[in-house]
């Protein structure tokens, strides 16, 4: 299968979900944002895995399991964001064993398998039908219309009215508000504005 490489562009505070967080994952040949909610200690365990320089006092449980896969001689070697259903992502973790050469997949949450793959330098893919579903495309520095107006809009469902460099705009403005059920909806008027083209 062709995998798409993602890359890890931040974590947020999200201000759609109380205590979660925002993972913001992104195909660097596309631009395409693919946004995962995550919980407190999975951002921070991210974090932190992010940080090689940072350790805590004691073992976090993603250190742990890490020094468990290197005691019995595996490594991964990637990580796949597969599948997404109903707004769950559901990944795999990929191990080699370095003296046998047996490899092993094991079912994993998304944000505990980014946890693992950032200790491990590890890559992190997904499917090309993952990034249609799921992606965010953000185009950058186009002008808007008010943005109260917009919000009314998307509140109302009604998004036909406005141009397409104000859609782009809005979805830009959503992402960085963390809104991401309006960018989903944003980004479907978009593709059916496409599809329409095509």
């Amino acid at each position: 299968m062709d995998y798409k490489k993602l890359t890890i562009r931040g974590i947020s505070y999200s201000q759609t979900q109380s205590g979660a967080y925002a993972l913001l994952l992104e195909h660097e040949e596309t631009n395409i944002k693919l946004p995962v909610v995550i919980g407190n200690f999975e951002a921070q365990s991210i974090s932190l895995g992010l940080e090689k320089d940072i350790h805590p006092p004691r073992p976090l449980t993603h250190d742990l399991f890490s020094k468990f896969v290197v005691a019995t001689h595996f490594e991964i070697t990637s990580v796949i964001i597969y599948q997404i259903i109903d707004g769950v992502f559901f990944s795999n973790i990929n191990f080699k064993n370095k003296t046998t050469d047996e490899e092993l997949i094991l079912d994993a949450r998304t944000s505990d398998a980014v946890a693992m793959a950032v200790r491990f330098d590890a890559p992190i893919y997904t499917t090309q039908q993952v990034l249609n579903e799921a992606g965010i495309l953000l185009e950058l520095d186009v002008p808007s219309k008010d943005a109260e107006t917009q919000e009314d809009l998307i509140a109302e469902g009604n998004l036909s009215s406005l141009t397409n460099e104000d859609l782009s705009k809005l979805l830009e403005d959503a992402v960085k508000d963390e809104d991401f059920d309006a960018a989903l909806e944003i980004q479907e008027e978009i593709k059916r504005r496409k599809k329409k083209i095509d």
